[in-house]
């Protein structure tokens, strides 16, 4: 036998008796309030999840500290970059300003050597977005201007904070691109 809810003025909740149900009755009415206590657990749970995975441009606006913001320039088109909270960040902060002739690769992306290595801690990112800064082993630069899922490892830097244009500026060829913090 299930709860029944009586409706009327008051609301009330037929609980099992010993005579109809016994204790396979409670047993089932215990099941169904662990049941429903756990719900706003769960709920917890999953908003958790989905705050982590959800896209950096869904997430709500934030004030950023100064100095974790910096500038890309590519002919006379500049970008604000938002450096990500991590030790290869704050270490290529350190090397700027910068100035790097980047090379295209696949259509999707510009890299160049960096003159120092950044300390690394990769992960597989499994979509890339347009304006992701990153770091690949622990010397590699590379800015990505398209949009497409990889298999491969990087270290996330930072990104573009809006990344319309930069495609076009960055072309199809060798560029010259400087990093500076103003």
């Amino acid at each position: 036998m299930t709860p029944r809810l009586d409706t009327g003025r008051a609301m009330r909740v037929s609980l099992p008796s010993a005579r109809r149900g016994g204790r396979r009755s409670w047993q089932r009415l215990l099941r169904w309030l662990v049941l429903l206590a756990g719900l706003p657990i769960a709920a917890a749970g999953a908003a958790d999840l989905h705050a982590a995975v959800a896209p950096r441009a869904a997430a709500a606006p934030s004030i950023v500290p100064e100095y974790a913001r910096m500038w890309m320039t590519v002919g006379d088109r500049r970008f604000v970059i938002t450096l990500a909270d991590n030790a290869a960040a704050r270490a290529f902060a350190v090397q700027l300003p910068l100035a790097l002739d980047m090379d295209e690769l696949n259509g999707n992306e510009k890299h160049a050597e960096l003159p120092q290595p950044l300390p690394a801690a990769p992960h597989r990112p499994g979509t890339i977005r347009p304006g992701d800064l990153m770091l690949y082993r622990t010397q590699t630069l590379v800015v990505f201007y398209a949009r497409f899922a990889s298999a491969y490892s990087y270290t996330r830097l930072g990104w573009v904070d809006d990344p319309a244009g930069l495609a076009q500026a960055l072309g199809g060829r060798q560029v010259r691109v400087a990093f500076s913090r103003d």
